[in-house]
């Protein structure tokens, strides 16, 4: 009760003025002088307080800045194709348990664009209420749309989450002044990780946006994918950055200044990941781990996160179309892939199957 009378407090003592500018005042500050064409009218942004007052999940930007290890967490379902949450919380467990200090919810890896909104909202809900205290809950609030974008942040933040990803505008491309205006949109209701992924997106994200965004204190910094050239031009000038790609984490770590790594591997094999991320540069943990990585990106991301975890029984071989499971030969090299770097290396307990291709169930509807 007494939070609620705070937050009532905060409301009435709150400086947001909001404008009401009549039609006529509106027209005339949109006009040029007599003949010419009118100017954009520009409309300055106002969000509501939405931030949890729970001391718990206030979280600042340099605290983002300091994670070495985020997993891009896998969405696990059940067979109607609804969330399987009992599988999901194993999942987060072992992410902890295994040393990974941030989860990203409903990225490209936890199929955010196969969910709705509201599944999406409570899925990061979820995550915060079970394990907002022992790992930073980064949600995907990311759209192509800008008003998608802010409204879906702001339920993010109000639900706890503690940091949000997003994307550059996709399929819908915008200028680079569009980009800039996309970001700052977004930026001031809370700490921001900006997802430069061009072969997803079809847009680089040019350091020239990134460097006009940064001047934003809740820039937490770059999920970086064009490669390490660019890591280390962020790194450089003092931009936080992760690798975007597991194949060159190891690189970008140790040699051009990455903070850490954003990764889809670490889903499979937190421990090892933590390790090269942590314990200095240790080429023949990256040359092991490297056979995986490709095998698990020899199809896009998450077809093969999610062959190879129903191979390892921790999760149901369910899929959301458009995804379906890697064929037959694919998954006996996983087999061999996991012998090879040896069983206790990988979450779960069960022994890693081939699985047939009946076992595999494919939701179109859900």
């Amino acid at each position: 009760m007494a939070i609620l009378k705070s937050y009532g407090a905060c409301l009435r003592d709150s400086t947001f003025q909001f404008p009401h500018p009549s039609r006529a005042d509106n027209y005339k500050s949109r006009r040029n002088v007599k003949g010419g064409s009118p100017q954009a009218a520009v409309i300055p942004n106002f969000h509501l307080p939405m931030r949890s007052l729970e001391v718990k999940n206030r979280t600042s930007a340099e605290d983002i800045k300091a994670l070495r290890l985020i997993t891009a967490i896998k969405t696990p379902y059940l067979p109607d194709g609804r969330f399987d949450l009992e599988a999901y919380d194993d999942l987060v467990n072992m992410q902890i348990e295994n040393g990974a200090e941030g989860v990203i919810v409903g990225g490209t890896t936890g199929e955010g664009q196969l969910m709705s909104w509201d599944e999406h909202i409570m899925l990061i809900g979820h995550t915060v209420n079970c394990f907002g205290g022992s790992v930073k809950v980064i949600g995907n609030t990311g759209s192509n749309s800008t008003r998608e974008a802010i409204h879906a942040t702001e339920q993010g933040f109000a639900v706890g989450m503690h940091a949000a990803l997003h994307i550059n505008p996709y399929y819908g491309k915008t200028s680079l002044e569009g980009l800039v205006s996309h970001f700052d949109s977004v930026l001031p209701m809370g700490p921001t990780i900006i997802y430069n992924v061009p072969s997803r997106t079809g847009q680089d994200i040019p350091p020239l946006v990134i460097n006009a965004v940064a001047k934003s204190r809740n820039l937490a910094g770059i999920k970086e994918c064009v490669g390490n050239d660019r890591i280390e031009q962020y790194t450089g000038n003092g931009i936080v950055v992760w690798s975007g790609n597991d194949d060159q984490c190891h690189e970008a770590r140790w040699s051009h200044g990455a903070t850490g790594v954003i990764s889809v591997t670490s889903n499979l094999v937190p421990g090892l990941m933590r390790e090269l991320m942590f314990g200095g540069k240790n080429p023949s943990l990256n040359a092991k781990l490297l056979p995986l990585i490709e095998w698990l990106f020899q199809e896009p991301n998450p077809i093969g996160l999610n062959t190879a975890l129903a191979q390892l029984g921790v999760v149901r071989p369910v899929f959301r179309l458009p995804y379906v499971p890697l064929p037959l030969a694919k998954r006996v090299e996983f087999v061999n892939l996991v012998k090879e770097i040896g069983r206790e290396n990988f979450v779960g307990e069960n022994d890693v199957k081939v699985l047939d291709d009946e076992d595999f169930i494919l939701v179109g509807r859900y």
